[in-house]
């Protein structure tokens, strides 16, 4: 009787033990996922502020350029009504996130295209400054992207994994949504001379 009960109270604390650092495992791994989000959001925000002062420096040369000032403008304030919960990344929501921050990249992209029209504008310091500053964020972008997807793997494949699973389903832990290429990535861009 007692070597049963000793043999019990082995295998309890045994299963004790596992859930415990399982469940610390789960919070780690959903914590760097949600540290990598906030990087992915901290260098988007970069972006964001970026595009008051370049668009001021671009309206002082191209005056009539309105409507494409204008859509940089109304890009930046739509991706900065769309919020993404850190607790609910889902598929859907980071496309939306995604989605938003596509069209301020097009729109970007069309400003910078006037500069082209304008050699003054091409060879004014603050122009060139912002758009070496606009590159940069535009590389951390991609590497934070890049970041948030390892972490949410490493989570996802943790979530998933048995017997990790059963107390990932018990704590109520899901899997984290990924970033994922445009669908327009697959086109090679089109350069005419």
């Amino acid at each position: 009787m007692k070597k049963a009960l000793i043999i019990i109270v082995a295998v309890m604390a045994v299963i004790a033990i596992w859930a415990v650092t399982g469940y610390n495992g789960l919070v780690s791994g959903e914590e760097k996922v949600r540290a990598a989000w906030s990087q992915v959001e901290n260098v988007y925000q970069r972006r964001l502020d970026l595009i008051p002062n370049l668009v001021a420096t671009v309206k002082g040369y191209a005056q009539h350029e309105q409507g494409t000032l204008e859509s940089v403008v109304a890009a930046r304030s739509k991706a900065t009504q769309i919020s993404v919960d850190p607790n609910m990344l889902t598929e859907e929501s980071i496309a939306e996130f995604q989605e938003a921050q596509g069209e301020i990249g097009a729109a970007l992209g069309r400003l910078l295209a006037i500069s082209e029209n304008y050699p003054d504008l091409k060879a004014n310091q603050n122009f060139m400054e912002l758009q070496a500053e606009l590159a940069g964020t535009e590389n951390r972008i991609a590497t934070e992207r890049r970041k948030y997807n390892e972490s949410a793997r490493a989570y996802n494949t943790m979530v998933r994994r048995f017997p990790r699973n059963i107390l990932a389903s018990m704590f109520g832990f899901s899997q984290k949504g990924y970033f994922e290429s445009d669908d327009n990535a697959a086109a090679a861009p089109k350069v005419e001379f």
